[in-house]
């Protein structure tokens, strides 16, 4: 891999990532941009411990523009994207319109593949490696900054999920405090460590290997599973079979599996609901431990990948039950939801 490090016309960093040590990356940003201006605050919420991110300036973000306008795809003669060159491998780039700032944290746009046509699931098994590295990287960079207690690599796929850019793209937030699903696990792992003397991540891995009912995947290296509270209609937890906190530390051979195991999870997630259906929307999610957490040698990093769509044409909702009070319900079982995940393998 090959990393160039550059700056776009109003100061954000960019970096190319690219397969081939021979390609050089000099084009410059020639848009006449003003600086960017951000009013990202995060407030602490008494009541319920959390912290939300207020970032009015976000309301002016670009919002579904036409394809041949996508500030995603590589620059083009009259037409000037967020990407100077005529081509890329993998980008990452400052996000214009970010949630976190400054002191605030930082956001980050990751382009897979200048293919403004093809989904994570149409990527080579090359190009998805690509994707991997730029993952692991960013991680490790940002590490390095104050500011910045968690790392969270993520794509939104999908007009269903909310998703206003076409081009196969994902994001990577560095928050300033550790994420309140994260905090929750951690409780969950220190209750359970005191209770048994053992690692949660651990025991729920070999009871899903053991029961191997909601078992979808298995490799080498990496084993993908419904879990037993499933909370969405059709969700699927893809652990490395060797714990470790995150991306930097995963070993070469769970490196040169990886792509194997979740280009064919997607494609099976995009084969859900039958031939003639749309692409499935899903949102796929690293969980990470916090850089300077005590404890965070007993994390388990883990993708955790799901979709709202609970059969063809229906959505699933968060109503009362779930965004009132967090208390979901799943109407597939996780063992009908595995069962199905198994079945598309040979459609």
């Amino acid at each position: 891999m090959k990393k160039t490090v550059t700056t776009l016309a109003d100061g954000r960093e960019l970096i190319y990532y690219d397969s081939a040590d021979d390609i050089v990356r000099d084009a410059v940003d020639p848009r006449p941009l003003d600086a960017v201006s951000t009013s990202s605050e995060i407030r602490r919420d008494p009541l319920l411990g959390d912290s939300v991110a207020i970032a009015s300036h976000r309301q002016g973000r670009t919002y579904h523009p036409p394809a041949d306008e996508c500030p995603l795809c590589p620059s083009r003669e009259g037409r000037r994207s967020e990407i100077p060159d005529t081509d890329y491998d993998v980008v990452v780039f400052e996000n214009r319109f970010p949630s976190l700032a400054g002191d605030s944290g930082r956001c980050e746009v990751v382009c897979f593949t200048s293919d403004h046509d093809v989904s994570f699931a149409g990527l080579t098994e090359e190009q998805a490696g690509l994707v991997l590295e730029a993952w692991t990287d960013r991680t490790a960079d940002l590490a390095e900054l104050p500011q910045v207690a968690q790392v969270f690599c993520f794509e939104n796929r999908g007009a269903e999920i909310g998703v206003t850019l076409g081009h196969p793209h994902g994001q990577i937030y560095g928050y300033p405090f550790v994420t309140p699903r994260t905090e929750q696990m951690f409780r969950s792992m220190e209750s359970h460590r005191a209770e048994t003397g053992r690692n949660l991540f651990d025991d729920v891995v070999a009871r899903e290997l053991a029961d191997g009912e909601r078992v979808v995947l298995e490799g080498e290296h990496w084993v993908a599973f419904v879990p037993y509270a499933a909370h969405w209609p059709y969700e699927v937890h893809l652990h490395p079979r060797r714990r470790v906190p995150d991306l930097r530390e995963l070993d070469d051979a769970a490196r040169t599996e990886f792509p194997q195991i979740y280009l064919e999870l997607l494609r099976r997630f995009d084969r859900i609901f039958g031939p003639g259906e749309p692409p499935t929307p899903y949102i796929s999610a690293w969980h990470q431990a916090p850089f300077r957490a005590p404890g965070r040698e007993e994390f388990a990093l883990h993708l955790e990948l799901f979709t709202i769509r609970r059969t063809p044409g229906k959505l699933k909702f968060l109503a009362g039950s779930e965004s009132g009070m967090n208390v979901f319900i799943n109407d597939v079982p996780p063992e009908a939801a595995a069962q199905r995940l198994r079945e598309v393998a040979s459609e």
